[in-house]
């Protein structure tokens, strides 16, 4: 793309997912310095996060397209009848765990339509989302899944995050899923379990922002807090737990972070303003 500049978007991922999760996204909005975040359909609380962002336009959105449900004991499940999408669900009929599974079960023709729904449910709800993208980037487990994916954009005249870092994580070679027509994000962030074991991960993310080049850049991050609902919903899963969250949380509302991003010459930007400066 040629970007002369730093344009950061930091991204909150997972809203919906719980109250914790809406609240913490919320203030992350209105007083911290994340620029745009996604909301979960299948989940419990995606009406609250739903009504929060058709009363508050101002704050771009998308929606997080959800075929994966990693918790041990918070479970959900697609929105169609499990009747229509049974290669998405475990024998509760709820979705599966893992990416692998996925992957190993999954059909894809069955995530388009489930998918569908959800965008479909976002629409009747009033929601207009700026783009769409993926929980834990399962549309990514295999060329086919990928491709749906794609097709599911150009059928709602929506951008997708696309980023090869995360195609790769998935599992997905980025040669195979080239498309013309298809705008890549140069870089993604995300914090690792390694980096969550070293500490307060407020220093994961200020060196990140320390040390950016050039370029369209997306930090990905899972702000709720540390409380008992959200420790009930991690339970037995520390990657990405409660914890983690309020870390995200803190960091992203730390006048600090303004600070490192001020100090650093860096441009914030949401996904509205990358489709009007680049056209996608």
């Amino acid at each position: 793309m040629g970007v002369t500049k730093k344009l950061v978007m930091i991204h909150a991922d997972d809203a919906g997912l719980s109250h914790s999760q809406n609240s913490a996204t919320i203030a992350c909005l209105e007083k911290g310095t994340v620029t745009s975040y996604s909301i979960m359909v299948p989940c419990n609380a995606f009406e609250e996060i739903a009504l929060f962002a058709i009363q508050n336009p101002k704050f771009d959105y998308g929606i997080h397209l959800t075929l994966t449900c990693e918790w041990h004991q918070h479970r959900f499940g697609p929105v169609l009848p499990v009747a229509k999408v049974p290669s998405l669900v475990d024998e509760n009929g709820y979705f599966y765990k893992s990416r692998e599974i996925l992957r190993t079960k999954g059909k894809p023709e069955e995530a388009y339509q489930e998918l569908k729904a959800q965008l479909e449910r976002a629409y009747d709800f009033g929601l207009k989302p700026s783009h769409i993208d993926s929980h834990m980037y399962s549309v990514a487990v295999s060329d086919d899944f990928f491709k749906m994916y794609i097709r599911l954009g150009k059928a709602f005249g929506l951008p997708v995050f696309a980023n090869q870092r995360l195609m790769k994580m998935a599992g997905l070679d980025p040669g195979n899923a080239i498309d013309n027509s298809l705008f890549f994000v140069d870089y993604a962030h995300l914090a690792s379990f390694e980096d969550f074991k070293k500490g307060h991960l407020r220093s994961f993310y200020h060196k990140i922002l320390t040390e950016l080049a050039n370029g369209l850049h997306v930090l990905l991050v899972h702000p709720a807090f540390d409380d008992e609902e959200m420790k009930q919903i991690t339970i037995n899963h520390p990657n990405f737990g409660s914890e983690w969250r309020q870390m995200d949380y803190e960091t992203f509302t730390d006048p600090k972070t303004r600070s490192k991003i001020k100090e650093n010459d860096i441009e914030l930007i949401s996904w509205r303003e990358i489709k009007e400066r680049f056209s996608v």
